[in-house]
């Protein structure tokens, strides 16, 4: 089985292409492709398929370190575009589109070269997170943990975000509180939880704990969550766009005004090539 390992920003990827019929793969294989030990090692692993629609150049899924599936992945489809433009099934000048289980993103490149992606807008309503025992959509939640009440935003980007606004990532708890707020059952498909920095409306700093995966080097929906939620609080000026500073690079975002589409810029690399045996 041929791979590619590839990073956006630090979040590093298993790439294999399934369009041959190639079964996709068990949670068991994903684990031992992921682990950094005895495996390929990623956070995620990306399976190029077929498309669903004739407008898409191929479709993907994403599987994370665990095994389970996710339902969005920006980092990985700057990855899943530079993969395709590589091979020659996308073009390197144009536009195109791929597809995702959240849905159709159209694919643009940016004056430097990165790959832009289109988002979609942020979903806030408790049904599409999905948050349970919310009726209405709120600027801010509530919830008790281990004795103390944390306060968070909440947005779908194609996957379930909390974002938490702290004064600064440095000293975050990404780890003990963004594992325990994944375990509540406010959420009940878990969620990604980012903690957020705002350094000026154009620059903020993020730190993301993934389900599934852990604390990444970058979280691409997570970063188009982060500024969603404070672009809705009049935190960050989303239209002129934002600077996301991770542990791994930047990723570059921008909020249409008009429609809320987000867009997102940023690196996407090759690493090596290899073949699980």
């Amino acid at each position: 089985m041929r791979f590619s390992k590839m990073h956006g920003a630090g979040n590093d990827f298993v790439v294999l292409d399934l369009r041959d019929g190639t079964p996709a793969p068990t949670p068991a294989l994903c684990e031992q492709l992921a682990d950094r030990h005895f495996g390929i090692g990623c956070d995620q692993i990306l399976t190029i398929e077929p498309p669903q629609h004739a407008a898409a150049v191929a479709s993907y899924r994403i599987w994370n370190a665990d095994g389970s599936a996710s339902g969005q992945c920006g980092n990985g489809a700057r990855c899943i575009a530079a993969w395709l433009v590589r091979d020659g099934s996308a073009p390197a000048a144009e536009g195109f589109v791929i597809e995702s289980p959240a849905g159709q993103h159209a694919v643009t490149r940016a004056s430097n070269g990165d790959f832009v992606i289109d988002m979609g807008a942020a979903r806030f309503a408790p049904a599409d997170i999905p948050l349970a025992g919310v009726a209405a959509a709120q600027d801010e939640y509530a919830l008790d943990i281990d004795g103390q009440t944390l306060r968070f935003g909440a947005v779908s980007m194609g996957n379930p975000h909390a974002v938490i606004e702290v004064d600064a990532v440095a000293g975050a708890p990404v780890a003990t509180l963004g594992a325990a707020l994944q375990r509540s059952s406010m959420f009940p498909e878990s969620c990604n939880v980012g903690f957020a920095e705002v350094r000026a409306p154009d620059h903020i700093r993020l730190r993301v704990n993934e389900r599934g995966a852990g604390e990444t080097l970058a979280c691409g929906s997570g970063a188009c969550a982060a500024v969603a939620v404070l672009a809705a609080r009049g935190r960050v000026d989303a239209a002129r766009g934002v600077t996301v500073e991770l542990p791994g690079g930047c990723l570059h975002i921008r909020q249409a005004s008009d429609s809320g589409t987000i867009f997102m810029g940023g690196p996407a690399a090759f690493v090596f090539e290899g073949e699980w045996p």
